[in-house]
């Protein structure tokens, strides 16, 4: 674990608006884990529920899913290498 200074544009919940120090353009979204659980929980709910999309649009709907599903597999596994309690429902 590292701690450092980010430089933050916006504190709103579950939008904070903030740039890493390693980076030198376009600040990120921080999303609090829970809510990275429930978003990416939607997107399962709804490819798993065969919504009717066309092809092209079931494609980037699983596109978002699966890359929604990578960071929150990169969260899980950084807070139980740390020993922090995962927020959502493992």
């Amino acid at each position: 674990m590292k701690i450092e200074s980010v430089e933050i544009y916006s504190y709103a919940s579950n939008q904070a608006v903030m740039r890493h120090p390693g980076r030198s353009f376009f600040p990120g979204v921080w999303v609090q884990g829970d809510t990275l659980d429930a978003m990416a929980g939607s997107l399962r709910y709804v490819i798993e529920n065969g919504a009717c999309l066309n092809e092209k649009s079931a494609g980037r709907l699983r596109e978002v899913s699966e890359r929604l599903e990578e960071l929150l597999a990169h969260y899980r596994s950084v807070l139980t290498a740390h020993g922090i309690l995962l927020p959502i429902g493992d």
